[in-house]
C-alpha cells in the first residue's frame, strides 16, 4: 500500500507549537511529510520554541527527526528555493497540503497566485490539480483585507482553518489547547488520532 504523503508548510504566523505537535501526530500515523520552512518560520520556531535550528537542510532534518524520535522515511525537507522539489509540480504533487501556521502574507501570497517561493508553489500546484489545502491561520484581529483573501481561497475549496482552541473538553494544560487544533486539523485530513476524546463520547 502506498504511503499517505502530505505537504506541510510553516510560516512567520506565531503558532509553533501547532507545528510541532501536527509533525509528531503524522509521524505517528506513518504519513510521510514533505516539510516547507519559510525564513521568518525559523525565526518564530526560535523566539516560541527556543530551539537553536541548524542553517544547513541535512542538519535541521536531523534535528526534527531526533527531537519527534521519528524514521528518516517518513521526513523530507525543501529549501524555499528548491524548485526541483517534487512538490513544486502538478506531475509530483502531494494529495494534501497544511500550512501551520499560515501568516496573512503567505495566505495573500496563495490568494493571488505569486508563487514566488516554493510555499506559494507548492499550494498553486494543490489549487490547480484540485487537491486538499488546509490553511491554519494565526492573527488577531483580522482586516478586510484577510477576510476576503480568505473568502477567495474558501470559494475555491480551501479549509480556511483558524488556531481557535476549544474549551468544552476541559483543558488542563497548553497541551490540551494545542492538541484540540491539532486534532481537528487531523480530522480534515482523514488521519486517525487519539489526541482527544470526541464530543457526546
Amino acid at each position: 500500500m502506498t504511503k499517505k504523503v502530505v505537504t506541510v508548510a510553516v510560516t512567520g504566523a506565531s503558532g509553533a507549537p501547532y507545528f510541532v505537535q501536527l509533525l509528531k501526530s503524522l509521524f505517528q500515523a506513518d504519513v510521510k511529510v514533505n516539510l516547507l520552512l519559510s525564513s521568518a518560520a525559523r525565526v518564530v520556531i526560535a523566539t516560541e520554541l527556543g530551539f537553536n535550528l541548524p542553517s544547513d537542510k541535512a542538519e535541521l532534518k536531523q534535528f526534527f527527526l531526533n527531537y519527534l524520535n521519528s524514521s528518516s522515511e517518513l521526513l523530507e525537507l525543501y529549501d524555499k528555493d528548491e524548485w526541483s522539489a517534487p512538490v513544486a509540480s502538478g506531475s509530483n504533487p502531494a494529495r494534501s497540503m497544511i500550512i501551520c501556521p499560515c501568516s496573512m502574507g503567505r495566505l495573500s501570497g496563495i490568494a493571488q497566485g505569486a508563487s514566488d517561493n516554493l510555499i506559494e508553489r507548492a499550494a498553486d500546484v494543490i489549487l490547480k490539480e484540485r487537491k486538499q489545502l488546509v490553511l491554519v491561520t494565526r492573527e488577531m484581529p483580522y482586516s478586510s483585507i484577510h477576510l476576503e483573501n480568505m473568502l477567495k481561497l474558501s470559494q475555491m475549496g480551501v479549509t480556511i482553518m483558524p488556531a481557535s482552541p476549544g474549551f468544552y473538553h476541559q483543558p488542563q494544560s497548553m497541551d490540551d489547547l494545542i492538541a484540540f487544533v491539532v486534532a481537528r486539523i487531523l480530522d480534515h485530513m482523514g488521519i486517525e488520532h487519539k489526541l482527544m476524546s470526541r464530543w457526546g463520547q
